[in-house]
């Protein structure tokens, strides 16, 4: 009897046994066609986006029909459009319309920047996007004259900056810079380039700033296609994730990677002595004052010699122009005085209009950012006074009525603590 019994358990458990052998390769197959199934997705999502954000080869085709119809002209249009040793690499676009690429020019490493037409989107049923048109390049008009070129350019600067004594100075570097090929004479293509170049606020702004060495040198441009040299190192500090997986990793884990990768700490001083001052410099500059309005660190790098370098001039606006845009502005609460990230003001309850004072001034938004950046790592001897002087500086009151006076000696003894601690180093 115990010997009939013995194959049938046996036959039980083997049944068993390849039942649930069944039951885990199913539950495998399973899990390999759904991670299959997500990871094509995702692929798909990713190359949709990429393929939507990069669109560089209709930028280049644009610029140079327009080139070789005779429309625009610059320093750059022959080596895109003719000899092609101006070229696009690596797409960095996060705005369909707003083509970013790493290029190659001859000897020069730099980024190039292009507009193009938006995509005006439907609802579903209706007839596929089309995309819209690129700004044409119909001003100057033909037959306007140098002088008249001259009254266009003064104007716009004056629309921008306000009443500024040495306007008409400025007008003149822009027309030698628009003069692409440096023949002494500026043609109706060039104007025309260099016209819709001062339309964009960040190439205008950059061409203010460069002089003083806070922006990336603008190499070459045609029509509204400009290069800028490359900065080696940004953010301000931390490093740039991938676009696809900016929006995969946690803030908490993108903070903590920020900090494992910043310089040392000397080297750390002298960026952070490069953001004091670019803000010294645009505090009642040579075309009057200019508020930083987007203080990200995405918006900062630097170069080998650890030189600060604002990559982002759009953070940058004229104090006319936000005072200008703030007496615009209706509004219940403060929340709605904001301009940019950072640039605030207060409401007028009576009138229900935004005030036109700043509510801080770019030195207290500098040292908020350079905080945290500065006291990590900072010699032992030192990090109580800096920490004194860096909140004493985030104090600082727009509205303040000594505030010129209280500006210059918070800046400058800012600046005298980190020199004092940088000036016997290599780094300096």
């Amino acid at each position: 009897m115990a010997k009939a019994l013995f194959p049938r358990a046996w036959v039980k458990k083997s049944f068993y046994f390849q039942a649930r052998i069944s039951f885990v390769r199913v539950k495998y197959l399973f899990l390999t066609w759904l991670t299959v199934l997500v990871g094509s997705w995702v692929i798909y999502v990713q190359y949709s986006a990429y393929t939507e954000l990069c669109r560089g080869h209709e930028c280049r085709n644009a610029i140079c029909d327009k080139y070789k119809k005779g429309v625009i002209a610059g320093s750059a249009c022959s080596s895109l459009c003719d000899k092609e040793t101006l070229y696009m690499s690596r797409c960095l676009s996060t705005l369909p319309n707003n083509q970013v690429y790493t290029g190659s020019w001859g000897d020069h490493d730099g980024i190039i920047h292009c507009k193009l037409g938006e995509i005006v989107h439907y609802d579903l049923g209706e007839e596929p996007e089309p995309r819209r048109e690129a700004p044409v390049f119909d001003k100057p008009t033909r037959g306007t004259s140098v002088e008249k070129f001259r009254e266009m350019v003064f104007n716009h600067l004056k629309s921008k900056l306000g009443e500024q004594a040495n306007l008409a100075s400025l007008v003149g570097e822009i027309l030698s810079f628009s003069d692409g090929n440096k023949d002494g004479r500026v043609s109706l293509p060039e104007a025309r380039s260099a016209w819709a170049l001062l339309q964009m606020d960040e190439v205008l702004l950059g061409l203010l700033l460069q002089d003083r060495g806070h922006t990336p040198r603008l190499l070459g441009y045609c029509g509204d296609l400009y290069m800028t040299e490359r900065v080696p190192y940004g953010p301000l500090y931390g490093l740039s994730l991938p676009w696809p997986l900016v929006s995969w990793v946690p803030s908490g884990v993108q903070r903590t990677m920020d900090q494992w990768f910043t310089p040392s700490w000397p080297r750390k001083a002298k960026i952070s002595m490069g953001l004091l001052e670019l803000v010294e410099d645009i505090f009642h500059g040579t075309y009057g004052s200019f508020l930083i309005c987007d203080l990200a660190a995405a918006h900062f790098g630097y170069t080998e010699r650890h030189e600060l370098r604002l990559t982002n001039t759009r953070a940058v606006v004229p104090e006319h122009e936000l005072r200008r845009t703030m007496r615009t502005l209706r509004c219940d609460t403060d929340d709605d005085c904001v301009y940019g990230a950072d640039c605030r003001t207060t409401c007028d309850p009576s009138e229900k209009r935004c005030r036109e004072e700043p509510l801080q001034p770019n030195l207290a938004k500098a040292c908020g950012a350079l905080k945290d950046y500065l006291l990590r790592g900072a010699p032992s001897e030192l990090r109580e006074e800096l920490e004194r002087q860096l909140y004493a500086c985030m104090a600082l009151n727009g509205n303040a009525g000594q505030m010129n006076m209280e500006h210059s000696l918070i800046l400058n003894n800012l600046k005298a603590l980190l020199w004092r601690q940088i000036s016997h180093t290599k780094d300096s």
